[in-house]
């Protein structure tokens, strides 16, 4: 049983830690679908992770915080919309200003506000999304196997977790069950086709990118009020382009980015598990070693040396309407 309370234990810090990278690979999946690139990920999640903060620690409301954070967010992806879709501009060199002004802009923020270094006070509980506990946990934890199962991984989970998964199966009934999908996945290969339509390439781009800005809202949200309890600078610490990553890797479909976020999750949580503990046959290893490896990961994804993705046709491209 040592054997399997080990397991346990690592899939229970595997999901906890895939939950910003599910919310925000799902973003990155409806932008990236409408044509839109999305390398701001990265600055949404980390302000949208502040912003939450501040005003959960001012009002003691984490859904109050949640909305902050969504706000903020959304704010976020209409400045991107605005240079990339709007005004035509280069969509990876507005993402990655978005990512710098909003690294800079929290850590000054957080200095002049709060005098602790860039980063928010402590929350209470009752401002933080805490754990919850499921019906029949007593009873299940005395069955074997499936007891453990159900009462620390299944159960005891706060509500973002819940919803990042039910955020799955949802993403995909939109793209693929609904108008709004057909039209969003149109977009992102054919411009020209829905415009010739009738349908304005704009407006749906736009409503790609404030959906993005929705989930990095709930994904810097969960990193500040529900996985900790403050905001600290910089605590976003790549999540956003492993999340590109992974999205590359799911060949830019809702289930396989699910898989491939509980795959980088599981690579941290072995990080996790592994400091101080030897290896057999080889003795303790760095603990360096261990936490590179979802960023190694991520190198050898975008690099493409694991298969082949092909983005959607029309990523990246400003569409310019044709008289």
């Amino acid at each position: 049983m040592e054997y399997y309370d080990i397991f346990i234990s690592v899939l229970s810090s595997t999901i906890r830690l895939s939950i910003p990278l599910i919310f925000t690979a799902l973003a990155g999946l409806f932008s990236e679908r409408a044509g839109v690139f999305d390398i701001g990920l990265e600055g949404k999640m980390l302000g949208s992770a502040f912003a939450a903060a501040c005003v959960a620690y001012l009002t003691g409301s984490p859904w109050l915080g949640l909305g902050a954070g969504i706000v903020c967010s959304v704010a976020l992806s209409f400045v991107h919309g605005f240079a990339s879709i709007t005004n035509r501009g280069n969509q990876i060199i507005s993402g990655v200003a978005i990512n710098f002004f909003v690294a800079g802009i929290t850590i000054v923020l957080g200095q002049a506000w709060f005098g602790q270094g860039g980063r928010t006070p402590q929350l209470a509980g009752d401002a933080r999304f805490t754990p919850i506990t499921l019906p029949g946990v007593d009873i299940m934890r005395e069955v074997p196997l499936i007891g453990p199962l159900y009462a620390n991984v299944i159960s005891g989970n706060n509500v973002l977790t819940y919803l990042a998964f039910l955020a799955v199966p949802l993403s995909w009934w939109i793209l693929y069950r609904t108008r709004f999908g057909l039209r969003l996945r149109a977009v992102g290969e054919n411009p020209g086709a829905v415009d010739t339509a009738g349908i304005s390439v704009t407006w749906l781009r736009y409503r790609a990118v404030v959906c993005a800005g929705i989930l990095c809202g709930f994904a810097g949200t969960y990193l500040a009020i529900a996985q900790s309890a403050a905001f600290i600078k910089d605590m976003s610490a790549g999540k956003g382009y492993i999340a590109l990553a992974a999205l590359v890797f799911a060949k830019w479909k809702p289930v396989p980015v699910m898989f491939a976020c509980l795959l980088f999750g599981f690579l941290d949580a072995l990080g996790n598990f592994m400091q101080g503990k030897p290896i057999p046959g080889i003795g303790e290893v760095p603990v360096q070693i261990f936490q590179a490896l979802p960023y190694i990961l991520t190198c050898v994804l975008l690099a493409g040396f694991i298969g082949k993705a092909i983005p959607p046709k029309a990523g990246g491209t400003p569409y310019v309407k044709e008289r």
